[in-house]
């Protein structure tokens, strides 16, 4: 092998190298000025981003966006329940009854009615001849503790004949004049009225021509308000 092509070899292989060095120099020398020259341009964009219209939003970062949204209610705070009242419900007040003066009303409840047949001397007869006019003896008494008051007129004590549905006599029609009748009643003492019937049928037309009763069997009662007393049946010959 000649000595001279050994030393060319050698000598081309050093010159590439060297230009691979020079070359490797001038990137490294480019890199660094891009470098500087992009560091420069950093604080000129915060600049410009800092000087941006401030009605744009900003935009949202996606990794806060990815998170999820939590809603806080308030909570309501509950007021303790009404406790029930200890004191007991009061029991309901009876009226007060005034006790009874003398002098006032009657109550009905201490009035007695009564009603039967008959006149004096004829010994309460039920039977009436043709002649006799029959008669009924109407009492009322009080057995309250004070004396009272009340109605004793031919209308508040109405004396009533029948005889079936037929309304034959009233004392209480075609009566003129007064009508109310007040009478004091003293415990016990009885009131006493006699009722003598003419065998005359009456209405409530007083002007119409009346007319003699039918012979036959009749009921006499007594109306009052509040009170019954016993029927008195008799008949006429």
């Amino acid at each position: 092998m000649d000595p001279d092509t050994f030393r060319n070899d050698i000598g081309v292989d050093v010159y590439w190298r060297r230009r691979l060095a020079a070359l490797i120099a001038v990137l490294v020398v480019v890199a660094v000025v891009a470098w500087a020259c992009s560091s420069s341009g950093g604080p000129q964009s915060e600049s410009s981003a800092q000087t941006a219209p401030s009605g744009r939003s900003p935009a949202p970062d996606p990794l806060l966006a990815a998170l999820p949204t939590i809603t806080v209610t308030p909570q309501s705070t509950l007021s303790p329940s009404p406790q029930p009242s200890a004191t007991p419900t009061p029991r309901p007040v009876k009226p007060t009854v005034r006790p009874k003066r003398p002098g006032d009303a009657c109550d009905v409840a201490d009035l007695v009615l009564n009603l039967q047949g008959g006149g004096p001397g004829e010994g309460g007869g039920q039977v009436y001849a043709a002649a006799q006019r029959p008669r009924f003896i109407l009492t009322l008494v009080n057995t309250g503790k004070v004396m009272c008051v009340t109605d004793t007129g031919p209308r508040a004590l109405e004396i009533r004949i029948t005889s079936g549905d037929d309304r034959v006599w009233s004392s209480a029609d075609c009566v003129s004049g007064e009508t109310e009748d007040l009478r004091r009643f003293e415990r016990g003492i009885p009131f006493v009225r006699v009722v003598e019937w003419d065998r005359q049928r009456s209405g409530s037309d007083c002007r119409a021509k009346r007319v003699t009763a039918r012979p036959g069997t009749y009921v006499a009662t007594v109306r009052a308000a509040g009170m019954k007393s016993h029927k008195v049946v008799f008949h006429l010959r």
